[in-house]
């Protein structure tokens, strides 16, 4: 069985850890997948799995995915320690952030609304979806 991260990260002065972090902020600033992004912070999908609450197979499944709802990506990017921006660039314009995403996200998390999706149609969830089908 492998190591836990900060025992490993232990064995190195403080000079080499400064550099393993300028590192790691460098490849983090690159375009990668969320395996990619979990793998350059020493994450594995058992420790992502933990903080998501969720099965290490779902954190696997979710890594393969090309298309995901703005609030796992927020769920599992928030597990890793960080957050999620959306960033818009359009023609003959500076690039600029979406806003409102992010209150749509915190009612959820405090029971709010339903998610919607970007066509603005509810979610339909558990028995009461199923018994409409």
């Amino acid at each position: 069985m492998g190591i836990p991260f900060e025992r490993f990260m232990d064995r190195f002065t403080a000079e080499e850890r400064a550099e393993i972090d300028a590192h790691a902020d460098r490849l983090i600033a690159e375009e990668m997948s969320l395996r990619e992004l979990r793998k350059a912070l020493g994450k594995t999908q058992a420790q992502l799995a933990r903080k998501l609450r969720k099965p290490q197979a779902s954190v696997s499944r979710i890594e393969q995915q090309s298309d995901m709802l703005i609030s796992t990506l927020d769920d599992v990017v928030r597990a890793l320690g960080g957050r999620v921006r959306i960033l818009a660039e359009l023609p003959g314009r500076a690039p600029l952030y979406l806003t409102g995403l992010t209150t749509l996200m915190t009612s959820r998390q405090k029971g709010g609304p339903q998610r919607q999706r970007a066509n603005g149609e509810r979610r339909k969830s558990g028995a009461k979806a199923r018994a409409r089908s």
